[in-house]
């Protein structure tokens, strides 16, 4: 078993009596970890499978009977659903069942998707139900080749239990070129190529199609490769609208499907500062750089990262923040741009403190490399006390008072 940090906190989570719903973007592993927590189901529903899914559409009062069919198990049944999001009626008959008799079943609902549920008005079990959310591998599930010379981070991430066998290690340019998916990362390195572009077509596109999600097939798939082409930018949706052929209202609802199906997310502008010229249009980021370069009409490679090597860096560091936060349940990731120029890439925001970061692709970092950070510290004296340059630097150095360049491995 190769170590995902949820592993500990869903299986402590897991023995609590509510219904459990995992969410998370296909081929982040979620029915490989459920397997291990989770090896010997009373009952098993896979919704991805044409035949079963079809079945309970048409037949909805199938799950509960099958259901109230199991014989009294000590201390529960667990029945578990995968792609419970495609058959939204699931929920409705998870809540009677859950209402009937709370401690005689364990649901533990999976998905890739929330748009369906969402449209639909799907029934999320409140006050019954706890979420959980799997991401792609993080740093602390995919060392680094070399033990970083130092821990020091700006958001530290500690392993939640026992670490146990890690993803294979992986140099800086690799997981630029091919991204995080744990089923990406265990292949030969000439066969990523190939699936991260299977992936886009299997999933981003015949998903899609299949759930009748978008009207007009080619302006989507037109938005989606232009999307990708502009991750880590932020959003003009005037501009992307006039490309793609659609109105701004459709290219906004695009993005948000892209963010239903949990293969995007957004990073708003930080508003809370004393200057008053700042934009406050998000950024937008494709939840991994392997996925990004193959929606984006590309082929995955080295050669992909190294004609724009800074961009790559600054968008993959958006998303290991953005799993961590994730993942510790708390806190907020910002950015910031002002009309006159001065930008901060990333400005996280917990515990009441916020640190701003700052991603360079050099390995001499210097004093002007972090002058947009020390400028912003200087205007949040009471709850910024630090922050950072992440860069390739051999080792962490101070390069601006109170600013710290710091190696990508330290992350």
């Amino acid at each position: 078993m190769l170590y995902r940090w949820l592993h500990d906190p869903l299986a402590a989570k897991l023995t609590k009596p509510f219904v459990h719903v995992l969410f998370g973007a296909r081929q982040t592993g979620k029915t490989t970890l459920l397997r291990q927590l989770l090896p010997n189901p009373a009952l098993s529903f896979n919704l991805a499978d044409p035949a079963e899914r079809n079945y309970l559409l048409t037949d909805i009062g199938a799950f509960t009977r099958a259901c109230r069919a199991l014989p009294p198990r000590k201390p529960f049944a667990v029945v578990l659903v995968d792609e419970a999001q495609t058959v939204p009626a699931v929920f409705d008959a998870v809540q009677s069942l859950y209402d009937e008799d709370r401690a005689r079943w364990r649901f533990v609902l999976c998905g890739s998707s929330a748009r369906k549920l969402r449209l639909s008005g799907a029934n999320l079990l409140p006050g019954r139900s706890l979420q959980h959310r799997l991401y792609p591998l993080t740093m602390a599930e995919r060392a680094p080749p070399e033990s970083p010379p130092d821990t020091r981070s700006p958001l530290p991430f500690p392993p939640a239990g026992e670490i146990g066998e890690s993803f294979p290690a992986a140099t800086l340019v690799q997981r630029l070129a091919f991204g995080d998916l744990p089923g990406i990362v265990l292949l030969d390195e000439e066969d990523r190529a190939g699936v991260l572009r299977s992936y886009v077509i299997a999933h981003l596109e015949e998903e899609i199609r299949r759930e009748a999600l978008v009207r007009d097939w080619g302006a989507f798939l037109r938005f989606l490769q232009f999307a990708a082409q502009e991750s880590g930018q932020i959003v003009n949706y005037a501009r992307i609208a006039s490309e793609v052929g659609v109105a701004p209202v459709t290219v906004r609802s695009y993005y948000q499907l892209l963010e239903d199906m949990f293969i995007g997310f957004t990073v708003p502008g930080y508003s809370r500062s004393a200057r008053k010229n700042l934009t406050s249009t998000p950024r937008f980021f494709m939840f991994d750089l392997g996925i990004r370069h193959a929606a984006a009409g590309l082929t995955p490679s080295p050669d992909v990262v190294m004609s724009d090597p800074g961009r790559y860096l600054e968008q993959w560091v958006g998303a290991e923040l953005w799993k961590r936060l994730g993942y510790l349940g708390k806190g907020r990731l910002h950015h910031l741009r002002s009309k006159d120029g001065a930008e901060i890439d990333f400005i996280i925001e917990i515990d009441r403190r916020l640190i701003p970061v700052e991603v360079k692709w050099t390995q001499h970092p210097r004093r002007d490399d972090a002058r947009h950070v020390a400028r912003f510290l200087e205007e949040h004296t009471a709850s910024a006390p630090h922050g950072f340059v992440i860069c390739r630097t051999p080792r962490p150095q101070l390069v601006h008072d109170r600013v710290m360049a710091i190696p990508w491995s330290c992350l």
